[in-house]
Order: C-alpha cells, then sequence, then structure tokens
C-alpha cells in the first residue's frame, strides 16, 4: 500500500485505489457551482450542499464528488419527479420514501443525493458529514475503515454502522445543545 498520508496523492487498496480529498476540494467546489446553476434553470429549489469525502479535508475517498440536495419537505416529491426527466437513476435499491439518488453527468463521477430538510437522511447526510470535518479522530476512524476494507460488501456494510453510529452521536448531541439554550 502507498503511504497513506495526505502528501500522497492516492493509496492503493484491495482491487481500488483511493484518493486524498484535498486534490479534489477546488474541482468538487466547481461541480458544486455548475450543479447549482443546472438545478437553478430547471427550477429546481433547494440548499444544495458538498458532502462525501470530497468534502471533507484530509479524507480519502474513492474520488466521486457527492453532493445534497436539501428540499421543502412538501416539495420532494415534484422536484424528485422533475429530477428523474433529467438525470438517470443511481442506487435504486437505497431510495426510500425521504431519498432519492442520482448520477449527475460530469467530468468525475457525481452523484446527486435528495432529502426533505428534517428527515432522517437528512439529518444522517449533514451529522455525519460535519462531524468527520470537524473531529480529527472520527476523520481518522473513517480513514482506517476505508484502507481496511477487503471488498465492496464489507465496506458498505462498515460505513453504514460507522454513520448509523455518527448520526445517533450528533443527534444526541443536538438535542443536548438544544437544551442549553
Amino acid at each position: 500500500m502507498a503511504d497513506p498520508s495526505p502528501d500522497a496523492t492516492w493509496c492503493a487498496v484491495g482491487m481500488s485505489e483511493l484518493v486524498w480529498s484535498d486534490g479534489l476540494l477546488v474541482e468538487a467546489r466547481q461541480t458544486l457551482a455548475e450543479v447549482a446553476a443546472a438545478l437553478a434553470s430547471q427550477g429546481v429549489d433547494g440548499v444544495l450542499e458538498l458532502t462525501g469525502g470530497a468534502s471533507v479535508p484530509g479524507a480519502l475517498t474513492k474520488g466521486d464528488i457527492d453532493l445534497h440536495l436539501r428540499v421543502e419537505p412538501d416539495a420532494f416529491s415534484p422536484v424528485v419527479i422533475r429530477l428523474r426527466a433529467a438525470y438517470p437513476v443511481a442506487s435504486a435499491d437505497s431510495w426510500a420514501p425521504t431519498l432519492a439518488v442520482f448520477d449527475i453527468p460530469a467530468p468525475r463521477a457525481t452523484g446527486l443525493a435528495v432529502t426533505p430538510i428534517g428527515s432522517e437522511h437528512d439529518q444522517r447526510f449533514r451529522l455525519t458529514w460535519q462531524a468527520l470535518r470537524s473531529d480529527p479522530a472520527l476523520l481518522d476512524e473513517y480513514n482506517a475503515l476505508k484502507t481496511a476494507t477487503v471488498n465492496t460488501a464489507d465496506y458498505e456494510h462498515r460505513k453504514s454502522a460507522f454513520f448509523t453510529r455518527l448520526a445517533a452521536e450528533g443527534a444526541r448531541g443536538q438535542a443536548h445543545h438544544s437544551w442549553e439554550g
């Protein structure tokens, strides 16, 4: 395996290569701006955010770009209908009543997750990536999970458990802070 430090551009893990997010941040932000403009031109209203490994300095990533479109709850269904007409459906097996995922045509693999604001999936995206951006120990744990993965199924299972834990801890932290006034 290559040196897993932010100075390295990539490291080999199992049968796939990972890249450090630091080298993707400029491109990811540009993609965010381009997709925001495309959504606005289609009349899609919401809050578009950069998420995923490319949004966290020092994170290992497959090199893709993940975007999160947060929409008002009553706009979720109409937005999903509009996006289905414009973009290919992605990860159909992960769709849920409060989550839709699309592939966005871009030079680098780009996914768009759509959630109603305040929903379980909205909270999961926001709280987990926020925790990874703010806690170096959690980021180290995330990167270790990436490098220790043997296969895709193992990785997806372990990543889901890790994110479930982070979302639960984040929700508890939010509840605690809301009582502090």
